[in-house]
């Protein structure tokens, strides 16, 4: 009892000195630990706010303000007389942020009930999704209509993450006349973004995709600026804080006139073919034109899948650029320079004549090939024969000169390469040579073929750009120029014209003037003489012409008989029809080439398209030519005109009597 009260009594005295400390020791470590917890939460502070304050401020701005790029705006091209080629216009399109969508499947669903949406937009706008960024904005719909815009306004609310954005879109106010030279713009897809410069392109969605738009697209394209945005919490534009312009594209001007343009494609009627039209004292290109043509605008903001389909099945094939990348046997056209060559060789003077019976064979062999006139022309001279187109003029040449000779020399005119005019996409043409065939067919070179080289028919090639070339480069006198459709280049609406160079290729290919008269007399003589060929091509034209008809055939001839002249639907299946021209002759300032795929004959076929670009140049001059009326095939009964002769298929093959002679270049 006593030990338990004893307990009980000393639980009951305190120790309040014990408690003291204790209470301070617990105090003090409290108190530290508060001032720790206070040094770290202003440490903290210090780190956030002082030692990485732009860091932060600039992720805490960057949830308010966002940097837009503003992509530049597109150079313009006009003619050469200020007249508007392609233009900017603006429009609307629908954009997507796709970060901002939770659900892009079930937006697509819905938003396609408010703003319509083909197959082809859905299909483009995945693609285009699987290539972006999910914080960078996709367009969903290009071109939007009122109606469009209005029905999205009131449903806008539904849809975070999309807006309607404004933007320049580009469009070709002449549609076809320009659309193989001007070209077209389409949208950036998957391959364009692994060449385009990332930072050049942003926020860019079309690039040039043909004609001069891709030619000259480094020019064109412009540099891209930005601004700064205010955006919401749903991402939505609140005002803009800040912007910073970009630079437009350079303007274009191009040495193609609309006027003759107009012309040169009217006067095809819509038949299948080209014409080029140059000025030979500086290379530049007055008109060009590819018939049948397309309309560029359907491919700027995307081309439906029935649209496309129709270009691309259509048998005369409207996307073919004819002028530039259409081959065909040039035939009779290039007989001039081939007598140049003649000439220039010492192998001819001007007065050697040559007979023509109405056939030519290679001495000691088989191999023989009628003339073009029925019974032959008898003795004529260099100028009779480009006047009267006399093959065996021709054929006698060639073999003289070899074909070594003869394509080394019709080399320097361009043929068998680009010319270098300022598009992409040039055929090379065929130029016969030996190499050319080694390389092609590993066979060898016989003299057969190097006598209808003479006529330009066999392995022979050429684009409507080549031969406008080769014909303004002698009408030139000689000087050689690339052809050129960019004249001149332009900062702004405002700033001067600053012309791009374009010096000669070369000094004069022709050694003697006398030379060049010569040839120039024969092609004066088939505007004008008693057998020209394009005589009536000249009534009522204000300025002397020089010109050569080209009728070349497109299949092999069985046998050695002359076609029903009067039959021009089946001559028209049969042969490409050509016409060359230039004017004045005295002092040529326009050459032009017209060519079409189906020609009864070249100089009532071919020669009336180049007569009316002529017109239309003369009246661009401010000078008007009495009005011109083409005669028809029928009208005249085809008495004057000529047509060459193919003793080879398309595929090259030659006769086995051709192959027994050697092809020494002597003279038969």
């Amino acid at each position: 009892m006593n030990k338990r009260r004893g307990i009980r009594l000393r639980r009951a005295i305190k120790d309040p000195r014990g408690e003291s400390v204790l209470f301070r020791r617990r105090a003090l470590a409290g108190f530290g630990i508060i001032l720790l917890g206070l040094l770290a939460l202003v440490g903290r502070y210090a780190f956030l706010q002082v030692l990485h304050h732009d860091e932060f401020a600039t992720r805490s701005e960057a949830n308010r303000v966002k940097p837009r790029a503003i992509p530049p705006a597109r150079g313009l091209i006009y003619d050469r007389n200020g007249v508007l080629l392609a233009d900017n216009v603006p429009a609307f399109r629908l954009e997507v942020v796709p970060e901002q969508v939770p659900d892009m499947k079930t937006m697509l669903a819905q938003i396609g009930t408010v703003v319509p949406l083909s197959d082809d937009d859905i299909e483009t706008f995945k693609k285009q999704l699987a290539q972006s960024r999910r914080f960078e904005s996709v367009p969903l719909k290009l071109h939007l209509s009122e109606d469009d815009i209005a029905r999205f306004a009131i449903n806008r609310w539904r849809f975070p993450g999309v807006d309607v954005v404004p933007y320049l879109t580009r469009r070709y106010p002449f549609g076809e006349r320009f659309a193989h030279l001007i070209g077209y713009v389409g949208r950036i897809d998957d391959n364009d973004l692994k060449r385009l410069d990332p930072v050049r392109y942003k926020g860019t969605t079309h690039v040039g995709r043909s004609g001069l738009e891709r030619s000259y697209e480094d020019v064109l394209h412009g540099t891209p600026g930005y601004e700064l945005v205010e955006v919401n919490a749903d991402g939505r534009t609140q005002r803009v804080l800040e912007t910073h312009p970009p630079i437009p594209g350079k303007n274009l001007y191009l040495s193609v006139d609309v006027r003759i343009q107009k012309a040169a494609e009217e006067a095809f009627d819509g038949r299948p073919g080209a014409a080029v039209a140059i000025d030979p004292r500086n290379g530049q290109v007055l008109a060009m034109v590819s018939v049948p043509s397309f309309d560029p605008n359907l491919f700027v903001n995307g081309i439906s899948s029935a649209d496309y389909k129709a270009l691309t099945t259509d048998p005369e094939k409207p996307l073919y650029n004819r002028a530039l990348r259409g081959v065909y046997p040039p035939g009779s056209t290039v007989k001039p320079l081939i007598g140049l060559a003649g000439l220039e060789s010492g192998l001819r003077t001007p007065q050697d004549t040559v007979v023509s019976t109405g056939q030519y064979c290679i001495p000691g062999t088989t191999f023989c090939r009628r003339d073009d006139q029925r019974g032959g022309v008898g003795r004529v001279d260099l100028a009779e024969a480009i006047e009267q187109s006399v093959n065996t003029y021709f054929y006698k040449l060639a073999l003289d000169l070899g074909i070594d000779r003869l394509s080394d020399y019709m080399s320097k005119f361009g043929f068998g390469r680009p010319t270098g005019i300022d598009l992409v996409g040039e055929s090379d043409g065929v130029l016969p040579s030996r190499e050319w065939k080694q390389a092609h067919s590993r066979q060898p070179w016989f003299p057969g073929e190097t006598m209808i080289a003479g006529i330009g028919q066999g392995y022979w090639a050429v684009t409507p750009i080549q031969l406008a070339h080769a014909i303004a480069t002698f009408a030139g006198h000689g000087v050689p120029y690339a052809p050129r459709l960019v004249m001149a280049t332009q900062d702004s609406v405002e700033a001067k014209r600053k012309p791009l160079p374009n010096p000669p290729l070369g000094p004069s290919l022709i050694t003697s003037p006398a030379y060049w008269s010569a040839v120039d007399q024969g092609m004066q003589m088939v505007m004008y003489g008693d057998k020209g060929t394009g005589r009536s091509l000249t009534v009522g034209f204000p300025y002397r012409l020089a010109g050569k008809s080209g009728t070349a055939e497109r299949f092999s001839r069985k046998g050695n008989t002359y076609d029903d002249r009067s039959n021009l639907a089946y001559l028209a299946s049969r042969n490409r029809a050509w016409f060359e021209v230039y004017a004045p002759a005295e002092d040529p300032q326009i050459a032009v080439v017209a060519v079409l795929e189906a020609g009864a004959w070249g100089a009532s076929s071919a020669g009336p398209i180049t007569r009316h670009i002529l017109d239309a140049w003369v009246a661009a001059k401010g000078r008007a030519a009495p009005p011109y009326t083409p005669y028809r095939d029928d009208a005249i009964g085809n008495a004057s005109a000529t047509v060459e002769d193919l003793p080879v298929d398309a595929t090259g093959e030659v006769p086995a009597e051709a192959a027994s002679a050697p092809d020494d270049g002597a003279t038969p």
